[in-house]
């Protein structure tokens, strides 16, 4: 992008981001102040805190400063309610600050993901009613819940899905694009999608473009082939969830 060519911008309501590699930015940087425009190193956008290092530690840290003050506040309202609306409210201020715009959070380390972890692990806990030291894996299986790093991988297939089906945006639509073998084999029609090539392990990979397909690829035929979004909505949690908890 040509940013001599920007048109004047209000500069009280307007944050300029740089995203990319360190080196790149800081000559970007140097030269946008010769514009007048000062850079932050992060910025807020619709609820979600965007960073120039596409790590989200800010953004993870907000959501877990937030949830754990909805879940105290759970906490002591919970004996006057019933069970099942104490999970209510769980799912109104936990569950749904986890899964807002999740698909943002693919291709990240698992101990940034971890730490989202923890959350779910404390609401589950407080909705239950189990001690600490318990193992929290056969709660969180009885009460349904898919671990954060698979509603994560759900919300990203999800997408993917949508996309293939004509009912996502254009942009995301336009990542992907079907496999198409060079000669005749079994994986013909199968829809396979083509996985692009990823420059660097720590934002290629980790990129949508590069995660989501190569994510979709490893689903069973059955799932990928899906009729309805319904369909494979639920059949897609119950793949995951046996996922999941296979070794229980």
């Amino acid at each position: 992008m040509d940013v001599t060519k920007l048109s004047p911008l209000n500069q009280d309501k307007t944050e300029v981001l740089v995203i990319g590699e360190k080196n790149e930015r800081e000559k970007l940087t140097a030269h946008l102040k010769t514009l007048a425009l000062n850079t932050k190193h992060q910025a807020r956008n619709l609820g979600v805190i965007l960073d120039s290092d596409l790590n989200f530690e800010t953004h993870i840290k907000n959501i877990i400063k937030t949830s754990f003050y909805h879940l105290r506040n759970i906490a002591k309202v919970q004996p006057f309610l019933a069970q099942a609306d104490t999970e209510r409210l769980m799912h109104a201020f936990i569950t749904s600050r986890l899964d807002y715009c999740n698909s943002l959070l693919s291709g990240l380390p698992k101990k940034a993901i971890s730490q989202l972890q923890i959350i779910q692990n404390a609401a589950a806990r407080v909705l239950t009613k189990t001690r600490r030291r318990a193992h929290i894996t056969p709660v969180l299986k009885s009460l349904h819940w898919l671990p954060v790093s698979f509603r994560i991988d759900f919300k990203v297939l999800l997408l993917v899905y949508k996309s293939l089906h004509s009912h996502a945006p254009e942009y995301i639509t336009d990542m992907f694009s079907r496999y198409t073998p060079s000669r005749s084999l079994m994986s013909s029609g199968t829809e396979l999608l083509t996985v692009p090539k990823a420059r660097t392990k720590r934002h290629g990979e980790a990129a949508f473009s590069f995660y989501a397909p190569n994510l979709w690829n490893t689903l069973p035929e059955y799932l990928r082939m899906a009729e309805t979004v319904e369909t494979f909505k639920h059949a897609l949690k119950t793949y995951l969830f046996d996922l999941a908890y296979h070794s229980l």
